[in-house]
């Protein structure tokens, strides 16, 4: 049937239009119609092709492209069929498919060769016939006649094709062996199949993209809810400015946060339990780049084990019994935005191997998936422990803790920075007062002593802990805040014993200033009448051994 079919089109020469453009009078006979049996077998093969593609999946439609041209070129005895698709007007064709006969080579896919004239034409939604090459090339045509000598050419047929009455693609047939005739009944049948490709391709692209849409709005309704999860759990601890201070060492601290900030610097927060960390925290990511984006906090600390490396990573649905959908983790939601690791040091080993990972090239996987995942995200960490000793002791990697101390940043307790806590208290007083309708006026000189008196084993936290108390106890515009009362047991014995110690201290350096007046007073003289230890009322081997331990010794003479 190829035979008999292409020896058939082969006579439909264009002797009925004359001669062909630029070339000599027609060689073929004047066109006559095509036999039944031709006809059948075309349409049989049109049927064919448009039934396999009605209903193709996109991912499919390529594989069936290739497998429809190829069955065009064995039917009609062409050397090599192509298939370009084109998106827009400045874009070029793009070939998708290209079949051939062993002798001939394919067009790999990718750009069509740039053939102005040529494409310009089949833009523009002409048919492009060229039976005898380059004969047939208008003047302009200038590279696409050398294009056509270097492969060898004889003949082409290039037919555009429309989708939605525009030019989506074009399907190309060329003879490089002999020229070929493409009467206009090859034309119109050419073009009828190339349309059916086209449609095909055309919805598939559409599918695709209907396809990457509807991934992209569900990726970002997860990201959404995630995100709206973790603003629930977690309360803002700031309104993302640098809070204000009267101490020159928190000052330091809060200059190294400003010039930090901008940067994408990893930063370690260091510091004992309460003294602010979080809030620094969110004073970095709001004065960064990411501060539009809301930070995501993560506590170490409070995440079961079993469990923290799907929160921090995510998990794929059936990753383990119990997990029922696919879960996105902390550090996914946190992509393009800021990762507050609180209590880094809590981290188990197994999963510190994971987080470097993540800080040195921002990939990582799901839970019980393969697909790796890239994030770009600004790690902050804070923790209460001694990381160093750690690191010693085999607790936690070296290799992490090095990318995690690329700006350490400590944070210095309530009690090395006592200027503030007159700042602190009057700040949570105006807070919670507009939280409990109530106007503090002043706080009772007796409790701002007792609080600047205090040791302040729990830090910044402690002490709002303290002065909500006091609020929700006041009756008038007068604060009175009993330090005392608000105290547990164990922080109770802990104050003492801090009182106890102050006082121990205390009377140590009052009984070492008394002997040594005592003993300038006698030249140093311990025994005897008129002695120290005489002045002093005790015994001189009393008096030796309390020299011996408050460490006083006889000066040498020069």
């Amino acid at each position: 049937m190829p035979e008999a079919s292409e020896a058939r089109f082969d006579q439909e020469a264009g002797a009925s239009e004359g001669a062909r453009p630029g070339g000599e009078p027609g060689k073929g006979v004047a066109a006559t119609e095509l036999s039944l049996a031709e006809r059948l077998a075309f349409e049989r093969l049109l049927g064919d092709l448009s039934a396999r593609f009605a209903d193709l999946p996109a991912d499919q439609v390529i594989d069936q492209l290739r497998h429809a041209l190829d069955r065009l070129t064995d039917f009609l005895g062409f050397d090599r069929c192509s298939f370009a698709e084109v998106s827009d007007a400045e874009r070029p064709f793009q070939v998708l498919c290209s079949v051939s006969k062993e002798s001939i080579e394919a067009i790999a896919p990718g750009p069509a060769p740039p053939l102005t004239w040529y494409f310009g034409e089949l833009r523009a939604g002409r048919v492009v016939a060229l039976a005898d090459i380059p004969a047939d090339f208008p003047p302009e045509a200038v590279a696409e006649i050398h294009y056509c000598e270097r492969a060898g050419l004889k003949s082409n047929l290039a037919i555009p094709l429309r989708v939605g009455g525009r030019v989506v693609g074009a399907i190309a047939f060329s003879a490089f062996h002999r020229t070929r005739a493409w009467p206009e009944d090859l034309i119109l049948r050419l073009k009828l199949v190339g349309e059916v490709l086209a449609q095909a391709v055309a919805r598939s692209r559409r599918e695709a993209a209907l396809a990457t849409a509807l991934a992209e709005i569900t990726h970002l309704k997860e990201r959404l809810e995630a995100e709206n999860q973790c603003l629930r759990q977690s309360s803002r601890t700031g309104c993302g400015r640098l809070p204000s201070s009267r101490s020159p060492r928190f000052n330091r601290v809060l200059e190294e946060i400003a010039q930090v900030a901008p940067t994408n610097a990893t930063v370690l927060l260091l510091g004992e339990t309460g003294t602010g960390k979080e809030v620094l925290a969110d004073a970095i990511h709001h004065l960064s780049q990411r501060g539009e984006r809301p930070m995501i906090k993560v506590n170490c600390a409070a995440l079961p084990a079993s469990l923290i490396e799907a929160e921090l990573f995510g998990r794929e649905k059936g990753a383990y019994t119990g997990a029922l959908a696919r879960q996105m983790g902390r550090f996914e939601l946190a992509d393009g935005s800021t990762i507050f690791l609180d209590e880094v040091g809590e981290l188990p080993l197994e999963l510190q191997t994971k987080l470097l990972r993540v800080l040195q090239d921002g990939s990582f996987e799901r839970v019980g998936g393969t697909r790796t995942i890239k994030v770009k995200i600004r790690v902050i960490a804070a923790t209460n422990r001694d990381l160093a000793r750690a690191v010693a002791e085999g607790r936690f990697r070296d290799d992490l803790y090095y990318r995690l101390n690329v700006f350490p940043v400590a944070v210095p307790p309530l009690r090395e920075r006592p200027e503030d806590i007159p700042l602190l208290a009057w700040e949570f007083v105006r807070e919670l007062g507009e939280s409990m309708g109530k106007s503090i006026e002043h706080i009772a000189p007796d409790s701002m002593d007792a609080l600047m008196a205090y040791a302040w084993p729990g830090n910044v936290r402690e002490l709002r802990n303290l002065i909500e108390r006091a609020m929700i106890l006041a009756r008038g515009s007068t604060l009175h805040v009993a330090l005392g009362a608000a105290l547990s047991p164990a922080m109770r014995i802990r104050r003492d014993e801090v009182a106890e110690t102050a006082s121990a201290g205390a009377l140590k350096d009052r009984e070492r200033e008394q002997i040594l007046q005592s003993l300038q007073q006698t030249g140093w003289r311990i025994r005897g009448p008129g002695g120290a230890a005489e002045r002093l009322g005790i015994k001189p081997t009393t008096l030796e051994s309390r020299m011996k331990r408050l460490g006083l010794k006889r000066p040498t003479s020069g």
